[in-house]
Parts: structure tokens; sequence; C-alpha cells
């Protein structure tokens, strides 16, 4: 350890990045180290942001008013989750002195509760006496979240949280946090989640805490509830749309009752199926794509072509292949190899985690689907028996979440790439969802536009799509085949408003919107996926296995309606197509909708939920400039506590 001989003795040379504060009056004997920042943090106060969310929805009824308010005071719970999943990287060897008590304020009030509080609250579900002025907040749902386990894997978690921190994002990622956690430093935030990720016996945001080198944590509660609203933004979005959706698009009484067919299209068709496995060698592109083909010895109508999402593969949703070639059509299940399951093999192996998605990936998925119909119209000649099998004059492309994005590419959605970028710019990354980090991937491309349009694709199917800002509002107005978009309100990766409503508005093509409450992003899959690792996330609860079977039945139903389109039997599967058969469909747990437009009452909510005031902007009032100097002259009456120590062995545990 180098020591500084002048002025005074010896001293440790500074060490970029760390003060060390230390101080005396500590109890005799203690040896620790607290590492401070003290640059005061922004704040506001609770009670503009609570009045905000409440005149925002003054109009509404009650009960409403009630469930929007009470999502507003759930979104504060977040705050441990934004400290959690967003401070990781660089490894410093740090006293094992965790954080035993937290600072709560909330602009000129403040109170101390001990972790030990929290932890009994947690296990009992009783409130102390020092959580007593936050009762609002403290709520059955918070005390779930303080006991929730998450499963992560930890080698991913860290290398991951390292990479982004290095980038834009990951310094206003940590910027917000600090100005949520006041005199907090980015040293000790990285240090409790690595503590953490390696120590902890199983990671709960108390663990989180209880590494986090200090003794005393300060928690701005405004700040932190302003960005926990960003973070809860399409959850928000979701308890205000789902009733909305439910009551607007039901079917209403005068229309005559859904005269049921004597049939069900969501049951296996007649025709044995056959399956069999190719693949294709790109090598212009270097790219080898796998395919799973489906068919029968009855072919009719188009070719359809499934497209699977991020990290899926080509058997994301057989039971849909199978089904549809049951019934006479043949169905080619590609595999992306850019963006399928082996990604995540190579995060945790020899793959930096920021390059998972690359910006080629969007130019390169809409190319697998043409090469491998060029590829299939250059061999049908050499196939024997091969007959009418591969329709590819008429296709239809059936993708989930990024495939949603390929089938729209391929049907004439032209990606804007400046618009793209200006949202990637100005959004904040705390309020992005995971499909938002996954389209500002294509960011990085430097084109301005880019249209893939394929004149053989007669039809797009897009399940919980990523649209976002992908194409922009004119990109997806040049969308020239019909769309069928499926939606549901519980999707955490694609959200409800921006990825799916939202572009539906301004497709002028026939489209048709299919909206499932109660369902999620994973919802749709085949049900051998039911133990996969999305299925057994405790951060995301995906609605998979046999609780989804009524959802698969409806894709099941309604695609093949679709395609029957395409042929002959069109009038028979037409009364399908209806809002009346959708309905018809639903469960107690599953509330099914159908919709060609949006009708005026859905239109009026999506407008107001795009408009930035639904989440206050603090710092722009006069509360806010108040509590910025209260807090200022707090910290010079009454710095930060720190904890003595001996400089020769607190700095060698620095460096051991």
């Amino acid at each position: 350890m180098p020591f500084d001989k002048g002025n005074g003795g010896d001293r440790p040379q500074a060490i970029p990045g760390i003060s060390p504060k230390i101080k005396t009056g500590a109890p005799q004997g203690e040896q620790r180290l607290c590492f401070v920042s003290l640059e005061p943090s922004r704040q506001s106060g609770i009670q503009r942001t609570y009045h905000e969310v409440l005149t925002t929805h003054q109009s509404l009824p009650s009960p409403h008013s009630i469930k929007i308010v009470r999502a507003f005071f759930a979104s504060l719970r977040s705050t441990l989750i934004i400290f959690g999943l967003v401070c990781s990287g660089t490894v410093l060897a740090y006293p094992a002195q965790g954080t035993e008590s937290l600072r709560l304020q909330a602009g000129p009030i403040e109170r101390t509760v001990t972790l030990e509080d929290l932890e009994q609250f947690a296990a009992t579900g009783e409130l102390p006496p020092t959580l007593q002025d936050f009762a609002p907040l403290i709520t059955t749902e918070l005390q779930s979240l303080l006991n929730q386990s998450f499963d992560i894997d930890r080698h991913i978690a860290d290398r991951f949280l390292q990479d982004l921190l290095k980038t834009r994002d990951g310094q206003t990622l940590m910027a917000q946090i600090q100005q949520a956690i006041p005199h907090s430093s980015r040293h000790d935030l990285q240090f409790a989640m690595y503590e953490t990720l390696n120590a902890a016996e199983k990671i709960t945001p108390l663990t989180i805490l209880a590494h986090y080198p200090q003794e005393e944590l300060t928690i701005d509660l405004i700040t932190a509830g302003r960005l926990a609203l960003q973070l809860r933004r399409a959850d928000l979005h979701s308890h205000i749309l789902s009733p909305v959706l439910a009551r607007e698009l039901r079917v209403k009484s005068s229309r005559s009752p859904w005269p049921r067919p004597s049939f069900d299209p969501s049951r296996p068709g007649p025709h044995p199926v056959r399956q069999r496995n190719l693949i294709f060698q790109d090598r212009n592109r270097q790219r080898r794509i796998s395919v799973d083909i489906y068919h029968s010895h009855h072919a009719q109508g188009p070719l359809i072509v499934l497209s699977h999402g991020f990290a899926a593969d080509r058997r994301f949703m057989a039971y849909l292949g199978e089904h549809l070639a049951s019934y006479g059509f043949t169905v080619v299940a590609l595999e992306h190899p850019g963006s399928n399951i082996d990604l995540l093999a190579k995060i945790s192996l020899n793959r930096e985690p920021g390059e998972v998605l690359p910006a080629q990936e969007f130019i390169d998925r809409p190319l697998d689907i043409q090469f491998l119909l060029n590829e299939i119209e250059r061999r049908k000649p050499n196939w024997p028996h091969s007959g009418g099998l591969f329709n590819t004059d008429q296709v239809v492309v059936v993708g989930h979440s990024l495939g949603g994005y390929t089938a729209l590419a391929l049907a004439g959605g032209e990606l804007d790439l400046p618009a793209l970028r200006s949202f990637c710019q100005k959004s904040s990354p705390i309020g992005r969802s995971p499909a938002d980090w996954l389209q500002c991937s294509a960011a990085e491309l430097p084109h301005r536009t880019l249209n893939f349009r394929d004149r053989r694709v007669i039809q797009a199917v897009a399940l919980n799509p990523v649209i976002g800002h992908l194409f922009g509002p004119e990109g997806i107005s040049k969308v020239m085949a019909p769309v069928m978009i499926f939606s549901h309100n519980h999707d955490a990766v694609a959200p409800i408003l921006e990825h799916q409503l939202l572009p539906f508005r301004e497709l002028t093509v026939n489209k048709s919107l299919i909206t499932i409450l109660g369902a999620t992003h994973m919802s749709i899959t085949d049900e051998s996926n039911s133990n996969s690792t999305m299925a057994q996330s405790t951060l995301v609860r995906e609605v998979m296995g046999a609780e989804a079977a009524p959802v698969r039945a409806l894709v099941q139903g309604l695609i093949l309606s679709l395609v029957q389109q395409h042929t002959a039997k069109a009038e028979i599967y037409r009364p399908f197509l209806s809002a009346a058969y959708v309905e018809s469909r639903s469960t107690p747990e599953l509330t099914m909708r159908f919709t060609r437009e949006l009708p005026p009452g859905v239109n009026r909510w999506v407008e107001a939920l795009v408009l930035p005031s639904l989440v206050p902007d603090a710092t722009r009032s006069a509360w806010f400039n108040f509590n910025q100097r209260w807090v200022a002259l707090q910290h010079r009456l009454r710095p930060p506590r720190s904890c003595r120590g001996q400089l020769n062995r607190i700095f060698n545990q620095l460096l051991s």
C-alpha cells in the first residue's frame, strides 16, 4: 500500500473514484469505513406527485380512480427493485458491515427505520411503530415483494450489468438511482449487488440492502416514487386500459347471438401430419438456417412461415404448425441464427452481453425468410413428390414478439431509424420495457429507412409483436398486406400500449386486433415450453401451460380461419373471424375481444396515456426547488454518518 510521507505523516494516497470519510466518535474498537457522496440529490414532494395522479384522473368514476391511485402506490414498492436490478459491476473489497437502518425522506419530513423493522414486517405482516407514518405505502404487496426471491443466473446478470454500466444508458441509469439514494456512490451500489450475487444464499430486496456498505442508507421517497412510476409505467397503463378494452370492445347485446357452427376450428384437422427437418446454408451472409416442415398429403392454400421471437427457437409454436398441417396447409418454421435460444448460452460463455442482439439482426431476420422462399422455389423442381406442397406465390408470415416485427417488415413496414434514434436518446432507461431495449439495438444501423417488402407475402400475423418506434407512424402505414395482431394486457415484455395499440391505429390496410385480458407475453407458446427459463422466472410471472390452453386454442382457430380465406372454404370459416366468436371463447380468467378499429372510447384513453403529464415531472416545481435547498442546508448542518477506523487496516482491506 503506497503512503504519502509529506505534510503530516503517513496517510494513504488517494484512490481514484473513492473518497473515504473517517470520523471519530464511533464506539471504541470498531473498524468500519463508509463511503459517502456529499452532493445532494434532486428531490420533490410526494404530496405533489400524489396530487397530480389524482387530478389527472379526477373526471373518472370513483372505483376507477381508486384503482389508478392504488396502482400508483403499488409502483412505489418497485423502489427496492430499481436498486437491486441495475447495480453491479466493478469488484471492490469492502468491509463486511452492511446497512442497519434506512433514513426515509419526503421533502422536509424524514423517518429512520431499521432493517430489522422491515424484516419483521416481511416475516409477520405486522407494522412496526417506525413505519406507521408510511402506512399508505406499506401493503401486503410490499410484504410479498420484500420476501420475493429472484431466480436469475448470477453469472449472466453480473456480466450483463457490468457491460451495461459502460454505456451511456448505464451511466444515465446510475445517475437516476443516485438521485433516489442520496449520498450513495456508484462504487457502493455496484458493491452491494456484487456481494448479493456472490455471497447471499438467495437474492431478495432485503439481502441487497443488507449488503450495502453503509451503516445507514438514505432513500428519497419522492424521487424513488417518481422513478418507480417510470419503471411501472407499462403496468399502470395495463391497469387503466384493461377495463376500458373489456367494456368498449364487448359485443353489444343488440347484436344477434353467435350462431354456433357444427365444428370447432381449434380442434385437430382430418389429415395425418408429417414432419421433416432441413438445413439451408446462406453462404453470402454466413447463416445456417434450420427449418421444420409440417405437411400432409392433401396440400392446399398458401404457404405458412413461422418466425420465433428473441431467444426462442423454431419449435416455439410447434402446436400451431401441426394444427394447420392437419387441415392441409404446409407450414415452415425457421430458426433465426442471430437471435435464437443459443444466444443465452453464448452470453454465459464468451459473448459480450451488449452484443446479445446485434443491430444487423433487424436486417437479417426478414432476409432469412426471403432467402428461404427463394431456396424453396429454386429446389422445388428437384424435390420428388413435392407437388403443391410449397405455394411460394402466396405466403402468410406468423411471427411472435421479434418475429412479429419480422412479419410486418415483410408485409411492407418501413424501418424509420431517425424516429427510433430519437426515442432511444430521449427515453429514460428506467422507463423502458424489455421490448424497448431490443428495439433500441436497431438504432445503431447507419441507414435512414429500410424496406423489406416481399410481394409474395399476402398476410401478416403478429403475436405480441415488438413494434414500438421501429417503423414510426409513417413507416407502419406503408404495410401493404392485411394484418392480424394479438395483444395481451399482462405482457411485461412488449407492453400493449406502445407495441400494439398505437401501431394498430396507424395501419391503413385490412386489419384486426385480438386482445386477451389475463394473458402474458409467453401465453401463446407451445406447452412443452412450460418449464423453460422464462416460465420459471420470478421477475415476470408468465401464464403458460395448462392455464394458457384457451389462448392457444384461440390462436389455432383464428389463424386457421384466416388462412382459409385464401381457399375455396373461405365462406365456411369467415364467421369465426368475428367479435362474437372471439368473445365466446372467453373464460373466467381470460377475457377475449376482437375489433377491426379502436372505438372512440379506447382512442381517448390511448391518447391520454401517451401524454407525458401522466408521470409528473417534479423537477419543474417550486416545491422541488425548496426541497433541494432544504436538503443542502440539512446536509451541512448534519453531515452523513461515517465510521472510524485505522488507516493501515482500512486500505489494506480495500486492496485485499
